[in-house]
């Protein structure tokens, strides 16, 4: 990640930009030090407010360290900007995992490991995301996972 600097490209029409309608570029990496003002937790606890003596006094819990959609979603932009789409199609697939419980999360990531899940499975795991959470990059992942471990005899 430290050769996001520099670089940046220009937005192209369509695209995507966090929750209060802003685009970031590489200039904006990293997010703690440059713009430290977007970062939130899911709860939209700010990033000084999460501190061991807050956590000691009970002002703050767990789910108050969970990470909000939206970062991901910027960080999704900067990847993109610095000429990296695949991690950013990963912080996005990341961002819609945000929605899921943690148990139905690791579920899912023991089904994709090989030989563990049947193509009928895979293909279901993708109807339910898509339909339960709204996870379409998610749903698609599987999808392309249930049609290469076919051709690879990877299925259960």
């Amino acid at each position: 990640m430290q050769s996001l600097g520099g670089n940046a490209l220009a937005p192209s029409a369509g695209e995507k930009t966090g929750g209060d309608g802003q685009k970031l570029s590489v200039e904006d990496f990293p997010l703690q030090e440059k713009r430290p003002e977007l970062i939130r937790s899911k709860t939209g606890k700010k990033m000084e407010e999460l501190t061991l003596e807050a956590l000691m006094k009970g002002q703050i819990n767990f789910e108050d360290f969970r990470t909000d959609p939206g970062i991901l979603e910027y960080q999704a932009q900067i990847a993109e900007a610095a000429g990296r789409p695949q991690l950013a199609q990963n912080l996005r697939r990341a961002m819609e995992l945000t929605a899921l419980p943690d148990e139905e999360v690791l579920s899912l990531y023991n089904s994709l490991r090989p030989y563990r899940s049947s193509k009928a499975q895979l293909l279901g795991y993708a109807e339910h995301l898509e339909k339960t959470y709204q996870a379409i990059a998610c749903a698609k992942l599987f999808r392309e996972a249930a049609e290469v471990y076919e051709k690879r005899g990877m299925l259960a």
